[in-house]
Order: C-alpha cells, then sequence, then structure tokens
C-alpha cells in the first residue's frame, strides 16, 4: 500500500505498527488508513460505534 501511494505521489511515512501486526496505521496526509487483523477488528467493532456499514449492499457513494 505505502510503495502504491508513494508510485502516486503522496509522500507518506512509514506504516505504524508492523511488529505486532494487530492493527497498522498509514498516515497519506489527508487520508489515514487502518489496517486490522480479523480478530482485532471484531475486537474493536469500530463500524458499530459510528454504527456504520461497510456492506458494498448498503453503502452509498456521495
Amino acid at each position: 500500500m505505502v510503495k502504491k501511494l508513494k508510485k502516486a505521489g503522496i509522500k507518506c511515512p512509514n506504516p505504524e505498527g508492523r511488529p505486532q501486526c494487530d492493527w497498522i496505521i498509514v498516515d497519506a496526509g489527508e487520508i489515514i488508513v487502518h489496517l486490522f487483523r480479523q480478530e482485532i477488528r471484531e475486537l474493536y467493532a469500530l463500524e458499530k460505534l459510528w454504527e456504520v456499514s461497510f456492506d458494498s449492499s448498503q453503502t452509498k457513494l456521495a
């Protein structure tokens, strides 16, 4: 992911969280990407926190 961002001209530092690989954060300037292992994603359940569905059948693009 970082290589693709850099190739697109977006400067971003190295991802945080690599040693544990439970939760990786990539700061791409105006966008911050969070990558979780499945177990960790289920643990934090961020979708429920904001009551947002990322199911493609329910997601509407602006």
